[in-house]
């Protein structure tokens, strides 16, 4: 019975955060507004990410209802941070009028995301490379390995320089 209501108060604060938010349910931002443990949408629509939560309040009546006891647990506290950080951020939307994310701005704050991404995989690729690197036993192995590693350092330079330039673009559009 206990759970019943749990479940029940979870879905009415789910639904008026959906009320709460109505104005703001379409309205893009410039990044996502939230930790990636938190949600995992990358999306910067306030509405994927209450769907997110009430995706996670489904699956946690599913657990109750077959009684995976851990589960429950985790889903249960990790959709209570998820709505307490949704209410935040409702709160704070009236604050953040500069995040609209005007059609150009829009264009080049999604190239600086995908080269933030470019970056950070390349950052990995060359940490993997120098790993591998300190473990190779013979020298061949250790030329490849450099040269690989002068590839991506190549590669890494090319990427900041673009990253630079879209930073100095989306400046200039904000300003």
């Amino acid at each position: 019975m206990k759970t019943a209501l749990l479940l029940q108060t979870l879905q009415n604060q789910l639904t008026s955060l959906r009320t709460q938010a109505a104005p703001l349910m379409q309205h893009a931002t410039l990044k996502p507004r939230f930790d990636r443990q938190l949600f995992r949408t990358r999306s910067t629509v306030m509405k994927d990410y209450l769907d997110e939560a009430q995706a996670n309040l489904d699956e946690l009546g599913h657990a109750v209802e077959k009684a995976q006891t851990e589960q429950v647990n985790w889903l249960a506290t990790h959709l209570a941070e998820q709505i307490a950080a949704l209410h935040r951020e409702i709160a704070a939307w009236p604050l953040r009028v500069w995040d609209s994310a005007s059609a150009g701005a829009t264009k080049w704050q999604r190239k600086r995301l995908e080269h933030q991404e470019f970056e950070r995989r390349l950052c990995e690729m060359k940490s993997e490379r120098e790993a591998r690197l300190n473990q190779a036993e013979t020298l061949e192995e250790q030329q490849i390995l450099m040269r690989e590693i002068t590839a991506l350092e190549g590669r890494l330079e090319r990427c900041r320089k673009a990253l630079d330039d879209i930073e100095r673009v989306i400046a200039r559009l904000t300003r």
